[in-house]
């Protein structure tokens, strides 16, 4: 398989920062890059803002970044 179509996308994203536009917008791009919602979303206040937090999960096989990696068995 060549290198260019190997996906090395994360299996697992969590997405945070204040509660506002680009906060979605960063979670819709992605779910149309194929992530999905992974559990309901967490908030908290700094203080001065509601912060926001999204975690998502890429379904299919997860390539593994390390080389040389021995089953035992």
């Amino acid at each position: 398989m060549p290198d260019e179509a190997i996906d090395t996308r994360l299996a697992y994203r969590l997405l945070t920062g204040p509660d506002d536009d680009e906060f979605c917008r960063r979670v819709s791009q992605a779910l149309g890059e194929g992530y999905r919602l992974y559990g309901s979303p967490a908030v908290t206040f700094d203080g001065e803002r509601v912060i926001a937090a999204q975690a998502l999960v890429l379904d299919g096989p997860v390539v593994p970044r390390m080389q040389n990696v021995v089953d035992e068995v």
